[in-house]
């Protein structure tokens, strides 16, 4: 059967330095960026390449942060397949294609009084793709699980082009020679020793392949959910969604030590709250520079705010109310409740109070994310939380630091100041520094924004050796010609976790107008718009 025709593969430098950034540190200059324009075009582009040995790194958005999405080979943009089909409401289901914006598939299910209840901080421009490919969470994971828990089918084209649907509970496409390699030569060791590859205690975790939620389901779809586009590449996802709640509520609460604020988070999971983000003492230093949100007591070493649900309004604030004696009998210093949502909405703004204060700093300090991830058994939070306190202190970096309380999953925004001779020398410091951290207290680096090419060569410092052989058994069978997204998962020979940074100084420059589309995707956060319609424009 002949191919359908490939798009155009654009070679010239302004094509490929677009998309040689993504939202976070790293910069790769890609060989050839090709626009897939329907699923067909993946199944041929896909095949071009494996004839070729050629890989093919897929990207929606671009907003990853581990830099799985950037990298040498050719660049496959899966933005265009971005059709979203009618709501199945009575199964509470819809289809949508890799490129949809999660934004624009929950505001399709909102129509029918259905939410998807995954909500990463990038909902606005990330795609369910690539929310599928690094099991995506967000704040509301406390209550409603990752992705995983949310993808009922994948749509799936694999290393030789061959394409299947892959559904839950549905069987399994034996038919497509990856899959068959996989149930020969793997199947059986991932059901027989899976299930010890686990950070036991861990509420989140997208590292490594989830070989223990395999073994414990036996579900294809539970394997490739947060694979990163290394076994197979989505071209369409069919996510599960849930009613929306009749009305929520939200708590701000201030604590004087660490150690009380993680004991009132779990008393706020266990009480059912919907969400419950972490601020610590760093994050408030800064928001206190700016006028959003409500004021916190400057002796407060950390806040927590969380969300509750209720039927209506009234059942919603009981369960505030509630709470808030709990977080008072907790050692709360000070509780504020918000009750309707205006008061919620300058509530959360505290939350979101940083990032425009960050922007205005220096401009040479640059928020660098690359220890943004971890995740440690709850009780192990304020270690967590300090230590990476001491490892940004030893080597004079100001960070800021808040996450998902309930979770015990910690984002870490680190400020660099490019102009110090040794600054890259800090940067791994750091990172060897928490990374040794994250291991001492059995956690993960990958809470919900996958290893990318970060934290791929680190994998061995995190998992055991019988877990990393697992993972290259299960990376060998579904892509014995190591063409999909080389250098995630299993690392390659020589690499290493930080390469080329976007904003080293010393890097030469991007051509002038692939620059300033870069900046301006970062500075107003476009990252759902086509790169090289943004070239078009300039």
């Amino acid at each position: 059967m002949p191919l359908p025709s490939l798009p155009p593969i654009h070679t010239d430098l302004l094509s490929r330095a677009v998309y040689a950034e993504g939202a976070g540190i790293a910069r790769a200059l890609p060989e050839a960026v090709m626009v897939a324009r329907d699923a067909s075009d993946v199944e041929a582009i896909v095949r071009w390449a494996a004839g070729r040995g050629q890989p093919v790194i897929a990207r929606g958005s671009g907003s990853g942060m581990a830099g799985g999405a950037v990298g040498h080979g050719t660049i496959l943009d899966l933005s265009r397949l971005d059709a979203i089909g009618d709501v199945d409401v009575p199964r509470r289901r819809v289809w949508a294609g890799a490129g949809a914006v999660r934004a624009a598939v929950d505001e399709r299910a909102r129509s029918h009084a259905l939410r998807l209840p995954v909500d990463p901080s990038s909902g606005s421009f990330c795609t369910v793709g690539g929310m599928a490919a690094t099991n995506a969470a967000g704040a509301h994971t406390l209550r409603y699980g990752a992705m995983r828990a949310w993808v009922t089918a994948l749509d799936c084209v694999f290393d030789d082009g061959t394409r299947a649907v892959v559904r839950r509970g549905g069987p399994v496409p034996s038919e497509v020679p990856a899959v068959r390699r996989f149930l020969d030569r793997a199947h059986a060791a991932v059901l027989a020793d899976g299930s010890r590859a686990v950070h036991a205690g861990v509420r989140k975790d997208s590292s490594g392949y989830a070989l223990a939620e395999y073994a414990r389901s036996g579900e294809l779809v539970d394997l490739l959910v947060g694979s990163e586009g290394t076994l197979a590449l989505f071209v369409g996802v069919e996510v599960a969604l849930d009613p929306v709640p009749g009305a929520t509520s939200s708590l701000l609460a201030e604590f004087s030590s660490l150690e009380r604020a993680v004991d009132a988070a779990t008393r706020a999971r266990v009480a059912g709250a919907s969400a419950c983000e972490l601020l610590d003492r760093t994050f408030l230093d800064v928001a206190a520079q700016g006028s959003a949100g409500p004021a916190v007591d400057p002796g407060a070493e950390a806040a927590l705010l969380v969300e509750v649900e209720g039927a209506d309004a009234v059942a919603a604030a009981e369960v505030a109310r509630a709470l808030a004696a709990t977080f008072d009998r907790a050692g709360a210093t000070r509780v504020r409740l918000a009750l309707d949502p205006d008061a919620e909405r300058e509530l959360w703004e505290l939350r979101h109070a940083a990032s425009p204060i960050l922007a205005r700093l220096d401009p040479a300090l640059k928020s660098m994310q690359f220890i943004e991830d971890g995740a440690v058994p709850p009780d192990r939070l304020p270690d967590y939380v300090r230590g990476v306190r001491r490892a940004l202190e030893a080597r004079g970096i100001r960070g800021v630091i808040f996450g998902h309380a309930g979770d015990a999953h910690v984002h870490v925004n680190p400020l660099v100041d490019v102009r110090l001779p040794d600054w890259r020398e800090r940067v791994r410091g750091v990172l060897d520094d928490v990374t040794a951290l994250v291991a001492r207290l059995g956690g993960t680096l990958a809470g919900e924004h996958g290893d990318g090419r970060l934290r791929t060569p680190l994998l061995d410092r995190v998992w055991p050796e019988s877990a990393l052989r697992l993972f290259r058994l299960v990376k060998g069978a579904f892509d014995p010609r190591g063409i999909l997204n080389p250098g995630v998962k299993v690392p390659l020979p020589e690499q290493r976790p930080i390469d080329e940074i976007k904003y080293d100084p010393s890097l030469p420059p991007l051509p002038a107008a692939a620059r300033g589309a870069l900046d301006a995707v970062e500075r107003d956060r476009a990252y759902a718009m086509l790169r090289l319609s943004l070239l078009e424009r300039r």
